[in-house]
């Protein structure tokens, strides 16, 4: 019987809600969770649905809003910066894996001809944006360096999928000696109007023109029409309007790549880079999270029900031990490639580690190549086998990761002495720029203090220094009571990392209610975070330091050092007052911006209005 969407869709979401919970709190992740409920529900198993087709074109716009987030994260001079790692780490690894797997595929099948041993080695080439990103948003370590090297690698492979889409009809026709009509209806599908009869002469030139032009289109766009349409929205304090605008937005950038002809994820990686610079970024970012994260759990369990177990049971021997090559065979090419880019051995290993399997743009090069006559439907079945395995295999090979690492790598990391209980009244939880100063104005004092920091490298460096530091997580409840949290007065958070410092903030007020918490704050919108938490006093990390060098300037242009000083204070007075107003809509863009216009010009006034007895004598 034919299912409808709807049914489909309703099977999805209730396998989820049973079956990914339960693997996430085994510790397997919710990556592995997805993969295993689209298996159980996948015809090979409960055949509940027959044509996981049907739900797979759907579920690859999660990919694609997944890009468009992560575009809003980097602003193009930041993408101008990767280039290096961009071309150099993801065109070696390419290269090198096509040329090992091609190589390995036409000795290991005297048959084969070279295009299809060609088709798999690019196909093979590519690793899983979907799985690696998601793992690296889960563990927050996307801006890290082995997470900037992997991302460099991933954003290169979605560039250069272009070209090898492209190349699948030229190799058939080389190889098969067959015309290209077959691809012809494929385009349909999956090209676009805009790309038919590109593939006859498949000129990289277009290529690489239409993403210029099509990235200048985005950027001109976004600054003669987009702007002024958020504004326009965000007076009219419609909310649900700009849900419809950011889905509008990742729409309307997949469509029109996907009618050029382009990967529909990389339009719309260009849009959200466009919007980076925007003043309403963050509120599409908090629009568009649930979306992708839905679309993302329906796109992993797509993938689990293309796992075709009997494919499998026929032989099962040569896709496994395939696909453990497959992964041990870019591992070591990862390895080899990370440490040409200097990457150290921790930040090696983890790089190797997420990037390994093969990835989701092998099905669509696999179905391609299977419509020019390159590979036969069983090829391709194993093919897709060994990719779902090797992106499954992901998240398991990074639990074993850390595990080994503990072992293997840790001996060669310096660390400081565990933290102990002195009985000091105040504890410092981060010793960087910030901590160091609040340090040394109490030691000069006479207030003795804990400090706990967790780069073992950074505790090293300032022991000389005469600053006794020791070592752990500052989030670790057990480790702030063993360095006496629970008797002391007061605890200073100056961790730079945001969410590792909210962390220990709600960590010390729910489990040390009596000790007073001063944390410091990256930005206002970190400020809000903390503020829920009723800690009793936050500090912007520079707000205090801007006003020193504005209350400088000013007397630079003539304006006396009272009055500077004056001005000072009362702006700063004012802007708290601003955020206790503002606290309770910070999810509400449109409002933050009346209420901060409105602050501004009010600010302004007042301090006019009110000069100080010193600068009435000037």
């Amino acid at each position: 019987m034919e299912q409808s969407l709807l049914n489909s869709v309703f099977v999805f979401l209730a396998a989820a809600i049973l079956i990914v919970p339960l693997i996430k709190l085994s510790g397997l992740g919710s990556v592995i969770g997805y993969l295993f409920a689209g298996i159980l529900i996948g015809p090979s198993v409960a055949g509940l649905i027959s044509e996981p087709e049907t739900i797979l074109h759907f579920s690859e716009f999660g990919v694609v809003m997944m890009l468009f987030l992560i575009g809003l994260e980097l602003k193009p001079k930041e993408l101008w910066h990767m280039r290096v790692r961009l071309l150099g780490l993801g065109g070696l690894q390419v290269g090198i894996t096509i040329l090992i797997v091609s190589s390995a595929f036409m000795m290991l099948s005297t048959d084969t001809n070279f295009g299809t041993a060609l088709v798999i080695g690019m196909a093979l080439s590519l690793s899983s944006t979907a799985v690696a990103i998601q793992v690296m948003q889960d563990r927050k370590m996307l801006m890290s360096d082995p997470g900037q090297s992997a991302f460099s690698v991933l954003l290169f492979q979605d560039v250069i999928v272009i070209a090898m889409i492209a190349s699948v009809p030229l190799l058939a026709e080389q190889f098969i000696n067959q015309t290209s009509t077959i691809v012809a209806d494929l385009s349909d599908g999956h090209q676009g109007a805009g790309a038919k009869g590109l593939s006859g002469w498949g000129s990289g030139w277009y290529y690489g023109l239409a993403i210029l032009g099509v990235f200048g289109g985005m950027i001109l766009a976004g600054r003669l029409l987009l702007n002024p349409l958020f504004k326009i929205v965000a007076r009219s304090k419609v909310r649900e309007t700009f849900t419809a605008i950011a889905l509008a937005l990742v729409i309307g950038a997949a469509l029109l790549m996907d009618w050029l002809g382009l990967s529909a994820a990389l339009g719309a990686f260009f849009a959200g880079i466009v919007l980076a610079d925007s003043n309403y970024r963050h509120q599409l970012e908090r629009d568009l999270e649930p979306f992708k994260a839905l679309l993302l759990g329906l796109f992993f369990i797509s993938v689990g029900m293309s796992l075709d177990l009997n494919v499998i049971a026929a032989s099962p021997l040569t896709i496994f031990a395939s696909a453990a090559l497959l992964l041990l065979l870019k591992f070591s090419v990862l390895l080899v490639v990370g440490r040409i880019f200097g990457l150290t051995l921790p930040s090696n290993f983890l790089f190797a580690c997420l990037i390994s399997q093969a990835g989701e743009f092998g099905f669509v090069l696999f179905q391609f190549a299977s419509a020019e006559g390159l590979m036969d439907p069983t090829l391709v079945s194993k093919c897709n086998a060994v990719i779902a395995i090797s992106m499954a295999v992901t998240p398991l090979m990074l639990i074993a990761r850390d595990r080994l690492s503990k072992a293997l790598l840790k001996p060669n990391v310096t660390t400081g002495e565990a933290p102990e209980d002195k009985g000091h009244k105040v504890l410092i939880l981060g010793f960087g720029r910030v901590g160091q100063v609040a340090a040394r104005l109490l030691h000069s004092q006479d207030i003795e203090t804990t400090l706990i920091d967790h780069d073992g490298d950074h505790i090293e460096f300032v022991r000389p220094f005469g600053n006794k530091v020791y070592y752990g997580d500052a989030a670790d409840t057990e480790l702030l009571r063993t360095a006496g949290a629970e008797t002391a007065d007061v605890v200073l958070i100056c961790i730079d990392d945001r969410e590792k410092a909210t962390e220990t903030a709600e960590n010390l007020k729910q489990h040390f209610p009596n000790t007073k918490v001063i944390a410091r704050a990256r930005n206002r919108t970190h400020m809000f975070d903390l503020m829920a938490l009723d800690i009793d006093f936050i500090e912007r990390e520079t707000v205090r330091g801007s006003l020193a060098m504005g209350r400088r300037a000013l007397e630079f242009l003539g304006v006396s050092e009272e009055r500077s000083i004056e001005l000072s204070d009362m702006f700063l007075e004012h802007d708290y007052k601003l955020i206790e107003e503002t606290r309770v809509h910070r999810n509400d863009v449109g409002t933050l911006i009346d209420k901060s216009n409105a602050s501004r010009e009010f600010i302004r006034q007042t301090l006019n209005a009110k000069p100080s007895a010193a600068g009435e004598d000037d």
